[in-house]
C-alpha cells in the first residue's frame, strides 16, 4: 500500500476551483494547507464509537478521549458516548473502546478482570511501534522511546515493556539515556511527532549512544509527517498561520511549531473559528491555514469562513500530497457488526 502520492514541486501554488482572479502581492489570501485534518486512524476510531453506539446502543464507554479534539469528544458525548480516564470507572459487562492513542497491556488486563467487552481502536501505526516494542523487548534490547512523557500514545507503547523502555522527551534529554549493552540499543518514537525535532533527538542521542540502530521502518505516521510538509510550504509564504486544534492534540502543536520554523511571522492554534483574535491581522495579507489530524473539516470550514468575512476570501489549496489510506474497523466491532447483517465497512451518514 502506498499511502500517499507526493505532488511535483514546480514552485507554484495548486489553485482551487474558481480561484482564477488575478493574483497581487498586496491582495489578500489564505494558503490552505493539503493535506490537512484526519487521517485514516482518527477517521477509523471515530466511526468505531459511532457505529458501536448504532449497533450497542448508549452508553458505550471509552478510555480517555477517543482522539485530542474538543469537538469530536463533545458530539460522541451527545450521542451517548462515556468518557473515562481508567478502566475502573467502567461498570461491569460494559462496552468499552480503547481510544486510538492505544494502551499498555496492564490496561487491557484490567478490562478483561472487570469482564468488559473492549473494542481496540488503536490506530493501525500506533500498534506497530507497540510490536516493535515487543520484539526489541524480546530480544533484551534497551529500547529508546522517543516521545512525550505523559502523552496516552507513550504510556501504551513503553507499558509494553516498561522494564526495556526509556522515555527521552526532547533532544535536552537525550543525555539522560542509560545503556545496558551498546551493541543492543534501538531508537522508536512516538507517531505524531515533528520529524524535525525527533532527528534532531536521535543525534543528540548517537553523542552518547553511537550504536544506537534506528526502527526497522520509520515510526512518525504519514499523515503526521504529511501535514507538517504542506504547513511547511504555507509557513514559509505566510505572514499569519492558523492551525485548528485542540491543546492535547501533539500533531497540532507541532503543526504550529514547524509553521514558524518554516518563515511564517506568526502562528496561532485555535480550536474554533471564534477564538481568532482581529488583532492577530494588522499587517497581515497572506493567512495560512491547515488543520491537525484529528480534526474534522466543519471546523476548518468556519474558520474560512470567519477569514471571508474579514477580507480573506481569495483561497488558493497548497498540496503536497494526495492520501488514499484506509483502515477496516476493529475487529471486535466488525465480527459483531457481520453477524446482525450490518455494514462493517468504515463509512458513516456523517
Amino acid at each position: 500500500m502506498n499511502p500517499t502520492k507526493p505532488i511535483a514541486d514546480n514552485g507554484h501554488f495548486a489553485e482551487s476551483a474558481g480561484d482564477h482572479q488575478p493574483a497581487a502581492s498586496s491582495r489578500k489570501k489564505v494558503l490552505l494547507a493539503s493535506p490537512r485534518g484526519y487521517c485514516a486512524g482518527v477517521d477509523r476510531a471515530v466511526i468505531a464509537v459511532e457505529k458501536a453506539l448504532d449497533h450497542y446502543g448508549a452508553p458505550i464507554y471509552v478510555r480517555k478521549q477517543i482522539v485530542h479534539n474538543r469537538f469530536v469528544v463533545s458530539s460522541l458525548e451527545k450521542r451517548g458516548a462515556i468518557f473515562v480516564d481508567e478502566v475502573d470507572e467502567v461498570p461491569t459487562g460494559s462496552i468499552l473502546v480503547f481510544s486510538a492513542h492505544g494502551v499498555s497491556p496492564a490496561v487491557v488486563a484490567a478490562a478483561e478482570e472487570r469482564g468488559l467487552q473492549t473494542i481496540d481502536a488503536t490506530c493501525p501505526l500506533v500498534t506497530k511501534v507497540h510490536r516493535e516494542v515487543q520484539r526489541f523487548a524480546k530480544e533484551d534490547y534497551d529500547i529508546i522511546l522517543v516521545g512525550h512523557t505523559g502523552h496516552e500514545e507513550v504510556e501504551g507503547t513503553a507499558g509494553e515493556a516498561p522494564d526495556r523502555v526509556q522515555i527521552i522527551d526532547g533532544p535536552e534529554h537525550a543525555d539522560k539515556a542509560m545503556v545496558r549493552d551498546p551493541k543492543k540499543v534501538v531508537w522508536l518514537s512516538q507517531t505524531t511527532l515533528s520529524v524535525d525535532e525527533t532527528m534532531e533527538t536521535v543525534e543528540k542521542l548517537r553523542i552518547k549512544v553511537p550504536t544506537l540502530q534506528n526502527p526497522p521502518s520509520d515510526d512518525i505516521c504519514y499523515a503526521t509527517q504529511n501535514r507538517q510538509v504542506a504547513i511547511k510550504k504555507v509557513g514559509a509564504a505566510s505572514d499569519l498561520v492558523i492551525v485548528v486544534g485542540s491543546a492535547n492534540s501533539s500533531n497540532t502543536v507541532r503543526l504550529v511549531e514547524v509553521a514558524l520554523q518554516a518563515g511564517a511571522k506568526a502562528a496561532y492554534r485555535v480550536d474554533f473559528a471564534s477564538e481568532i483574535q482581529e488583532a492577530w491581522f494588522e499587517g497581515v495579507s497572506t493567512v495560512g491555514v491547515s488543520s491537525g489530524a484529528s480534526v474534522p473539516e466543519v471546523l476548518v470550514e468556519e474558520v474560512l469562513e470567519q477569514l471571508a468575512e474579514r477580507g480573506y476570501g481569495d483561497v488558493r489549496n497548497v498540496t503536497t500530497a494526495e492520501e488514499d489510506v484506509q483502515f477496516s474497523l476493529p475487529k471486535e466491532l466488525r465480527k459483531d457488526l457481520k453477524q446482525a447483517g450490518e455494514d462493517t465497512s468504515n463509512k458513516t451518514k456523517r
